[in-house]
């Protein structure tokens, strides 16, 4: 039997929750990590109507791009739009799931996707992603070190990259004493103790911070643990926002627009028309990605493909790049097929008889003439 939390586990293991904005709320929203699941529908919101959509097709389990609770349920007020959604999902007994940000940060995510729909080709990166690090620094006996160390990446510390239980050990002395109350795994209570120690250095996501620093303290032979926390502000690897790419044939900035404008079925486009006649580098980000619109014009690109673009930013952008909006939903749409696609692939290899559709139901409000 394949239940939710198997699913959410194959797609954790793309996009883990960790890679979110840390004021996102990812990940289950509604329902029962033990429920069963028969059928998978993946959709970009949580509406009625896409709810009304799963219990049409039969899908225990809806995952969508756009999570459904922001914000801590203050009350359940069914004559809200959010309070029928939560309703209808309770009773249905369908769960909801919800990759949203880190799904934007992840490798072959909802850019990437909005991408490869565009024909790009050597995708990369358009902007690096920062994470809140830690670096944790504790003084342990040398014959402890690796015990200490071992625990701390057990919990999560010293992931880099590819790479895990990375530490930096410098020797020293360390000096102390314990008063009547002290009970000293070294030396005795009263007296000066001097004692060949490590200085263990270890990098700690944000979000790992409590388990490393609990699991350091219960692994450290004293019997009270001195260790120091450095703020830091890394580059966190393999992932970040938008992405860039080229296309196989330069085309017209005429062409380029009916090209956008087909791949996404968008209505009426708004740019700008920027200093390239012809378009071969581009820039996109799904969704709302005014803010790279810098990176997007330092990267060289003749044109940026997003959505939810202000009026000024049209002005930022005259005489550097086309800057195009395809709007919020058709720039993110195509990242569905690419969960399904994804998801398709490893229940396959994992042997679980799930099947996995993407939604039909058309959840933009927006309508074009």
């Amino acid at each position: 039997m394949v239940r939710v939390k198997d699913i959410t586990a194959l797609m954790e293991r793309w996009v883990p929750r960790d890679l979110a904005l840390e004021k996102d709320n990812v990940g289950l929203q509604v329902g029962s990590p033990e429920a069963r699941v028969r059928r998978v529908l993946v959709g970009l919101d949580p509406t009625e109507a896409l709810v009304r959509e799963a219990s049409r097709r039969r899908s225990d389990l809806i995952i969508t791009h756009h999570p459904l609770l922001f914000t801590p349920l203050r009350n359940l007020n069914t004559s809200t739009a959010q309070g029928r959604l939560l309703a209808a999902l309770i009773r249905s007994g369908r769960t909801l799931y919800s990759a949203h940000t880190n799904l934007d940060f992840a490798p072959g995510g909802t850019s990437f996707a909005l991408g490869e729909l565009l024909g790009l080709r050597e995708m990369r990166f358009l902007a690096q992603q920062t994470r809140t690090y830690r670096k944790v620094v504790t003084f342990v006996p040398a014959d402890a070190a690796d015990a200490v160390a071992g625990a701390m990446a057990t919990a999560g510390g010293g992931a880099i990259g590819n790479y895990d239980t990375c530490s930096f050990r410098t020797r020293g002395t360390g000096t102390f004493r314990g008063n009547a109350a002290s009970s000293p795994s070294v030396g005795k209570r009263g007296r000066i103790e001097h004692v060949e120690e490590i200085r263990l250095e270890m990098l700690v996501d944000q979000r790992n911070l409590p388990a490393v620093l609990d699991a350091m303290r219960r692994a450290h032979p004293y019997e009270e643990v001195a260790y120091d926390v450095y703020p830091l502000e890394n580059i966190h690897p393999g992932t970040g926002m938008g992405v860039i790419g080229t296309l196989r044939m330069p085309l017209s900035r005429a062409a380029f627009l009916r090209h956008v404008r087909k791949r996404v079925h968008a209505g009426p486009l708004r740019y700008t028309r920027g200093r390239a006649a012809r378009i071969r580098t581009v820039a996109v980000c799904g969704g709302a990605g005014r803010r790279l619109l810098q990176e997007a014009i330092a990267s060289g690109a003749d044109a940026f493909v997003t959505a939810d673009v202000h009026y000024h930013d049209y002005q930022d952008a005259a005489g550097k790049i086309v800057l195009i909006d395809a709007g919020h939903f058709e720039t993110e749409l195509p990242v569905v097929n690419a969960v399904v696609r994804y998801l398709r692939i490893m229940l396959a290899q994992s042997r679980m008889d799930v099947d996995v559709i993407p939604a039909t139901t058309r959840t933009s409000a927006m309508m074009t003439l």
